[in-house]
């Protein structure tokens, strides 16, 4: 049987040896890391080492690292456990930070972005002379349906300048572009395991010293007393054996995304590619051709072989029009075409030739229903 193609890592990354080997080790010794006995220890020094290692990935103390159960909780927590009284986050954040952001009484406004899928650094700074102070403002590094990377430095010398606090959504950029901490500028960052290529269940919220920050889940006095409940010892190690194991020689690089992009383009010459002008992840293009649904291109790719995926992957399975692309102003028609495909630690050339030859009979196909 012909093997599968992988081409949705922007969804989840395959689990990595290093990390699924982590996490066994940990499910075998068992213990609790708030027990004092000596499995309890063994417990707390997985945790302990897997903090220190999150912490030197991103230039930052081990106790500025809160470990949650994913990228979602640790956005939720950074918007809704800190002090600040008003929120405003980029229109093209991911559901976790929008949904939090507005269901929250000190929302105050989106940032619009351009048609690059950039945000509009001009009216954040009038969002932010207008807003009660402090305001924290939430812009991601990188956007997991388009790959479109933010000026996240210009970002945040203006919500500094106004004395604020910068929440940065890092999930889809870590491992994929260089990220430290002081670099970007963020009081808060996120991250998730999962993306990386270590276990579902386990993320990270880095919390910078001038920002107090609550729990929301109340308990025992775990994480520093920022999120309590007894933690997920062998996810939080999968998480730190796979930031261990990244390595650039492991990564995609540009030239596969260009290559992919290149033969489907020659495929379909009314291709449109979301935010091609625009600075991107190299892993990540999100496209479309106008008349062609989503909904019949995944089939396609599926029933080849090829798995892929309609922009974000986290409404339950549901194909529908992307609030990104609606951001950036592109066409309803055009929006409900859109394909995301996205590469990682295990794609290799073949990959992008089955992809290729995919994409040549979906659009064969497509221009036959509409010529009959």
């Amino acid at each position: 049987m012909k093997p599968r193609s992988y081409l949705d890592h922007n969804a989840t990354s395959p689990l990595r040896p290093a990390a699924r080997a982590a996490v066994l080790a940990a499910m075998e010794a068992g213990g609790n890391a708030s027990s004092v006995h000596a499995e309890g220890r063994a417990a707390r020094a997985v945790i302990d080492d897997a903090r220190q290692a999150v912490a030197t990935g991103l230039g930052v103390r081990p106790d500025m690292v809160v470990f949650t159960s994913g990228g979602s909780e640790a956005n939720n927590l950074a918007l809704r456990a800190s002090e600040p009284r008003a929120l405003i986050v980029s229109a093209v954040e991911h559901p976790s930070v929008l949904a939090a952001a507005r269901a929250d009484q000190r929302f105050v406004a989106e940032i619009p972005v351009d048609g690059d899928g950039l945000v509009d650094l001009d009216r954040l700074a009038h969002m932010l002379a207008a807003a009660p102070a402090p305001v924290l403002v939430s812009v991601m590094l990188a956007n997991n349906e388009t790959g479109i990377v933010q000026p996240i430095k210009a970002v945040s010398d203006l919500v500094h300048a106004h004395e604020g606090f910068l929440h940065v959504d890092a999930v889809q950029a870590f491992g994929r572009l260089p990220v430290r901490f002081a670099l970007l500028g963020a009081d808060l960052l996120t991250l998730s395991a999962h993306k990386l290529g270590g276990p579902l269940g386990a993320g990270a919220l880095v919390v910078n010293d001038r920002l107090k920050l609550d729990s929301l889940i109340k308990g025992g006095g775990q994480e520093y007393g920022r999120r309590a409940g007894t933690e997920n010892t062998a996810a939080i190690a999968g998480f730190a054996a796979a930031m261990h194991d990244i390595d650039a020689k492991l990564l995609p690089n540009a030239d596969l995304r260009d290559d992919l992009e290149k033969r489907f383009k020659a495929i379909a010459p009314d291709l449109v590619v979301f935010g091609g002008a625009a600075p991107r992840l190299v892993n990540t293009t999100c496209l479309a051709v106008p008349g062609l649904d989503a909904q019949t291109a995944l089939m396609g790719f599926d029933l080849a072989g090829v798995a892929v995926s309609s922009g974000s992957a986290c409404s339950s399975g549901k194909v529908a029009r992307s609030h990104v692309l609606a951001a950036m102003g592109v066409n309803d028609e055009l929006a409900a075409g859109a394909v995301r495909i996205s590469l990682g630690w295990t794609t290799t050339k073949d990959d992008i030739e089955a992809a290729a030859a995919a994409w040549q009979v979906i659009v064969a196909r497509h221009r036959a229903r509409r010529a009959a």
